[in-house]
Formats: structure tokens, C-alpha cells, sequence
């Protein structure tokens, strides 16, 4: 009922001020009793994955709480697992606004936000500050203005960074909004950094004497080759799992949609097919050499255990839960 009457109140509102509203009211009142507004308790469902438990399937995805400010306030909502980020080594504006855009007809999302964040050390202390004992995951990519040649150097930084603080890294290869980022996905420009990821995560283990799992995030928008190729550079490099998938390029399923023709990446149902068969397939081609996160498109039970029925061992949210809030993860999570 209280996320009924919040939800019709923000999607009378522009996106990102709504966006930015629920994000400072969850980080202003997730220690305070108004914090029974979201919390509510799910029966446990624990998954072994990477040496890890999560006290759940379910995780939230990264972009929404990308400067890791109210972990408090979505663990309370029973998410099994919190992914902050994207974050950078330096803090940026990202695009120009507007860069959000509702398809309430699909229950789809169209963003270009473009890595808006304020930087891995602002992200860092709101980590420290944060009560939340459960899994972490830090998703890192690289500035805007810094070349692909050297990109590797902005996701070496921040794996420095954060490597201490996250129970796994994410590099996030696939969003559409930084010009070229997608590039790093394919051939030598993936072997290279996977290559040079490696040996930092590598050497990092040693000093800090633990292992920090680092996963690769991908785009929806790859043909069967690229996907044969994605796949067998993470599985050479000994990448610990792939987050399948990233937002889609792709707008046959919201053609005449309001706001359909907007640049930015479409998130929620319409990519649903789309990241599941990405999924199937990594999980065709690598078997258990390659433990994948399924994400895209998820916004019910059904829906859930298509990506587990894949070969998904977890599943994360974030366009359904803008539209459905935390009854969803109830739901979903009771019924797997």
C-alpha cells in the first residue's frame, strides 16, 4: 500500500528528480522508525556462490544507489544481496539531463545517465559508514574522458580502492552511455584488460590475504560469435562469473512507444528474452567454469526462475523494482 501511493505520487514527477527523492528519503530515515515504511522480514534462502553466502537469490542491481548511500535502507528491504556503483576514479556530472525516460507501457526504463557519480573515495566512506553485514558487491568503470588505451588504468585504481571494502568487484564493460566502453568487450582490448585485472586482483589477494571475486557485466547486444568470444576470454583470463546482462540498444519491443527513440540503454521487460538467452548461452558454452548473475527484465517469480532455469545461480533487480518496490522481492524470493 505505501509503495502503491509513493509510486503514483514519483511517476507524477520527473524521473531523476524522483529517482534522486527516494534516494535521500532512504538515506535520511533508514535508521529512524520511518524505516518500517520498506522493511520487512524474508524467510532465509541461502546460495553458495563464489565462496560466498548470500542469504538469498535476489540481489539489487547496480545503478541505483550508485554512490553506495543507502545500503542500509535496501538491505531492510530483504534483498539477499546489494551491488552499489558504478563508480569512477574521479567524480563526474555524467550526460546532460533529461537522461531518464519511463515506458510505463512496457514497465521499461530508458536511461543515459553515463556514469554520474562522486568517485570511488566518496563512495568508499559511505561503504565504512554503512551497518550492513551481508554481501557486497562494488561495481567499477572508468571516466569518461580517460581513452580505452588506457581505461585499464581507471579500473585498476578503483579495484585498489575498493578491493578491501567489497565481498566481490563488478567491471562493467557494457553500458552504453560512456562513448566506447562497449569496445572493451571484444578481442585483444578484452584479453588486455581481463589480463591486467587479473594480476591486480591477484596481488591485492596476497597483500590483503583474502580473495575478492571479480565478475565481468555484459551487454545484451551480442551476436552468437561475440558471445563465443566474450565467453572464452573471461574463462582464459580465470574470471570468477559474468553479470548477464547489461541494458539493450535494441527498441523493436517499444517501437512507437512514447520516448522509444531516445539514446540510452532500455532496461525492464523488453530486454527479458534478450539477457535470458545471453545467459543460456554462457552457460552452453562454459558449464560450470563460469558462475553467472542473471539480470534483465526480472519483475516476477516467473520471470525469476527463467534466469535460474538458464543457468543463472543468482538473479539481480532493478527496473521491476522501480515499478513493482519491495512487495517483489517477497514475492519473488517466496516463491523459489
Amino acid at each position: 500500500m505505501f509503495y502503491d501511493l509513493a509510486r503514483r505520487f514519483m511517476f507524477s514527477c520527473d524521473a531523476e528528480w524522483s529517482h534522486n527523492f527516494a534516494l535521500n528519503n532512504l538515506k535520511r530515515f533508514a535508521h529512524t522508525p520511518l524505516n518500517h515504511l520498506w522493511t520487512q522480514e524474508l524467510a532465509p534462502k541461502p546460495v553458495q556462490f563464489l565462496g560466498l553466502e548470500f542469504k538469498n537469490p535476489v540481489g539489487l542491481a547496480a545503478g541505483l544507489d550508485k554512490n553506495a548511500e543507502c545500503i542500509d535502507a535496501f538491505s531492510q528491504m530483504g534483498f539477499g544481496f546489494i551491488e552499489v556503483g558504478t563508480v569512477t576514479p574521479k567524480p563526474q556530472l555524467g550526460n546532460d539531463k533529461p537522461r531518464i525516460f519511463r515506458l510505463p507501457e512496457s514497465d521499461a526504463i530508458i536511461n543515459r545517465m553515463g556514469f554520474n557519480n562522486r568517485g570511488v573515495d566518496y563512495l568508499i566512506e559511505n561503504v565504512k559508514a554503512a551497518r550492513y553485514k551481508g554481501i557486497l558487491g562494488i561495481n567499477i568503470g572508468k571516466n569518461k574522458d580517460t581513452p580505452n588505451e588506457q581505461g585499464k588504468d581507471d579500473y585498476i585504481h578503483c579495484m585498489r580502492k575498493v578491493f578491501e571494502h567489497a565481498s566481490y568487484i563488478t567491471v562493467n564493460i557494457s553500458s552504453p552511455n560512456t562513448p566506447g566502453l562497449r569496445d572493451l568487450q571484444y578481442g585483444e582490448a578484452l584479453d588486455d584488460l581481463l589480463s591486467s585485472l587479473k594480476n591486480e586482483q591477484l596481488n591485492l589477494s596476497a597483500h590483503h590475504n583474502k580473495h575478492v571475486p571479480m565478475l565481468v557485466k555484459i551487454a545484451p547486444d551480442l551476436d552468437a560469435i561475440q558471445i563465443g568470444q566474450v565467453a572464452d576470454s573471461l574463462v582464459k583470463n580465470h574470471i570468477d562469473g559474468v553479470i548477464a546482462t547489461n541494458t539493450t540498444l535494441e527498441r523493436s519491443a517499444v517501437t512507437g512507444q512514447r520516448y522509444a527513440d531516445e539514446m540510452g540503454g532500455l532496461s525492464g521487460r523488453p530486454v527479458r528474452e534478450k539477457s535470458t538467452h545471453i545467459v543460456k548461452e554462457l552457460k552452453r558454452l562454459t558449464g560450470d567454469k563460469l558462475p553467472i548473475i542473471g539480470v534483465g527484465g526480472i519483475d516476477s517469480a516467473q520471470s525469476a526462475k527463467e534466469k535460474l532455469d538458464a543457468g543463472a545461480s543468482l538473479i539481480q533487480v532493478y527496473t521491476g523494482f522501480i515499478y513493482q518496490g519491495p512487495p517483489m522481492i517477497k514475492t519473488i524470493v517466496n516463491a523459489l
